[in-house]
């Protein structure tokens, strides 16, 4: 049995698309894995302790006899609430005698201080899980491709062509696949030389808007062209699906990138997905044509789009 099988992983937050990309990439390596999350899901990636982040003996339990722990914390950007949550991570993992600690801050940061929350919330957890004593090594990541798979953007490109988001065409994207995510997340949990150190990791390419609209149109077989979305329509569009708190957290992210502050946030060196963490990265066209792009069209078959 190598160290590695006789680590006992948690994932928190393992029923979300980044959380579950960790859990089954553990998995998937043979590790022994449980992960937490607010509710049960009908088919958990891994079996699940149940409970909020907020509740220190649900945590606790959670973190009996666990060595290893991968954070990614919920779409909660309220200042307090989300240092409640890394206070009461930190605490379980110190008594837990938890070994290592990798942090996903959900999105770049930038390197000044800003007003928005869902950048500074990130920020306060990092210090305050730097400050537990608990080995830890953040992840930065950009923005994901699976943010592309959805009715409303999924919806416009195969009926119209147009692939719309809330960035503007100039700004240079290293976007990355949640699977890569849980390959780097599995890296910084099992190799001790990364103990301390931040890491911004993106995809291995980076792109503009319209140089992402011609790898769909190459992919897709057809006209494909990138608009940009306007951020208050994106809002309004999210908050459906999450809530106004989440929506307004999320949407303040990619008000900050267009603006000049924000211009290279999501501009990260391509080769730290194999270099670093020795993943074989995911190219954007491999992940364009493994998506059942279908499912989203709205005009029937044999109708012209």
């Amino acid at each position: 049995m190598t160290d590695a099988e006789r680590n006992q992983y948690l994932v928190l937050g393992a029923t979300g698309g980044q959380g579950g990309a960790v859990a089954r990439a553990l998995a998937d390596r043979g590790r022994p894995v449980r992960g937490f999350a607010r509710r049960a899901v009908a088919e958990p990636p891994v079996p699940l302790v149940t409970g909020d982040l907020g509740d220190p003996d649900a945590v606790r339990r959670a973190f009996d006899g666990v060595t290893h722990v991968a954070v990614t914390l919920p779409l909660v950007y309220d200042p307090k609430r989300v240092t409640e949550f890394a206070r009461t991570i930190a605490e379980a993992a110190r008594t837990a005698g938890v070994r290592r600690l990798v942090y996903n801050t959900n999105t770049s940061l930038p390197a000044v201080t800003t007003g928005y929350a869902a950048f500074e919330t990130r920020r306060a957890a990092e210090e305050i899980l730097r400050d537990s004593g608990v080995p830890l090594v953040v992840l930065r990541p950009p923005v994901y491709l699976e943010n592309l798979f959805n009715p409303g953007v999924g919806g416009a490109l195969m009926d119209q062509g147009v692939l719309a988001y809330p960035l503007p065409e100039d700004r240079p994207v290293a976007w990355l696949t949640h699977d890569d995510l849980g390959a780097a997340m599995v890296a910084a949990l099992d190799r001790p030389e990364l103990a301390g150190s931040t890491v911004d990791v993106g995809g291995p390419e980076v792109v503009t808007g319209p140089e992402l609209a011609s790898i769909f149109a190459r992919t897709l077989g057809r006209e494909v062209r990138y608009v940009r979305l306007d951020v208050e329509l994106f809002e309004q569009g999210l908050g459906q699906a999450l809530g106004a708190e989440a929506a307004a957290g999320v949407s303040g992210i990619y008000r900050f990138a267009g603006t000049d502050a924000g211009r290279n946030l999501f501009d990260l060196d391509p080769t730290v997905l194999s270099g670093t963490f020795g993943a074989a990265p995911t190219p954007i066209a491999r992940w364009v044509e493994a998506q059942p792009w279908h499912r989203w069209s709205t005009v029937p078959a044999g109708e012209p789009g």
